[in-house]
């Protein structure tokens, strides 16, 4: 008698995110016609048909996107058993895996790392970087244990931990060096370089210049930090960036970097996790290793003899 197996509604999880024979089999490092045969015998099992094959793709039929929703919630519960597990040592060991957006990976990560390394070795940290809609799908879908994000997400199916703000800076040319800060209104007539659509610091500058209630001028898009300060440094615009990535996206780029007036436009960075997750203890400790980390950081600008500390 044909059992399903724990492997093969893992293999059919991965087989209806990727809708492909090809990554999917990649994504769990077997063959493709050894996926093929393990699908095949979780219908066999469960008595209709998961998939309409097609030459190039597949798609699941309404009785495979039923199975798949019900795979979902058995693999986070396997997962979640697992976590119960490691939590009942009271120690911080074994798979973490931590999702970050991407305005505050390339700068926050490398502290984080080096210091969790250092105070827990036996940490195996995994980290996904990518946009906040994704991170939340992820984290109630059990692939992520944490997530590093700008608060509120406003999920009720999450703990959100506040830990710690962080201002934005306004970015210009290099000629601008020692011009007064331009208001709110005059920055609305300047050309703005944004981060493109789904980045929520881009919906945090908008806010901040009051740009959903009137649009500006004239908006450009990019797709990183890195690539709006080149095009400022270009003379295509001005920008906002968080503080946290000024040492790292100026070093190579003459522009001029400035602090804006007071109240000055911030953003809260927090963790959020699942209200139902065993490792909850942990995971507070490992926020207060961020926050230690973030206040390194904060030091290193401010002291750091190649910091580079924006006017005032």
């Amino acid at each position: 008698m044909i059992h399903a197996t724990l492997k093969q509604l893992r293999y059919f999880d991965a087989l209806s995110r990727h809708c492909h024979f090809g990554r999917a089999a990649e994504a769990c490092a077997i063959s493709q016609p050894a996926l093929s045969m393990q699908i095949k015998e979780l219908e066999q099992f469960l008595g209709g048909v998961l998939l309409e094959r097609g030459a190039r793709q597949i798609r699941l039929t309404k009785f495979g996107e039923e199975v798949a929703q019900r795979v979902r919630d058995i693999l986070r519960s396997v997962d979640e058993l697992g976590d119960f597990a490691r939590a009942s040592h009271h120690q911080l060991a074994g798979r973490l895996r931590v999702g970050m957006i991407p305005t505050i990976a390339p700068y926050l990560l490398p502290t984080v790392i080096g210091n969790l390394t250092r105070l827990h070795p036996e940490l195996d940290i995994h980290v996904r970087e990518t946009l906040t809609p994704k991170l939340i799908q992820e984290l109630r879908e059990g692939r992520l244990d944490t997530a590093i994000v700008a608060l509120p997400v406003s999920e009720p199916s999450l703990t959100e931990v506040a830990l710690f703000a962080e201002n934005f800076l306004l970015v210009r040319p290099g000629e601008a060096e020692g011009t007064p800060v331009p208001t709110v209104k005059a920055l609305r007539e300047m050309r703005l370089l944004l981060l493109e659509e789904g980045h929520c610091f881009r919906d945090q500058a908008l806010s901040f210049c009051n740009m959903h209630a009137s649009p500006p001028r004239e908006v450009l898009d990019a797709s990183s930090l890195s690539t709006l300060v080149q095009m400022v440094s270009a003379g295509i615009g001005v920008t906002l960036i968080p503080e946290m990535a000024v040492a790292v996206e100026t070093r190579s780029a003459p522009v001029s970097v400035t602090r804006f007036k007071n109240p000055q436009p911030s953003r809260t960075i927090g963790m959020v996790w699942r209200k139902t997750s065993p490792l909850a203890r942990q995971l507070l400790q490992i926020s207060e290793v961020i926050c230690l980390s973030a206040d390194t950081l904060r030091k290193q600008r401010t002291s750091g003899p190649a910091s580079r500390k924006p006017a005032r």
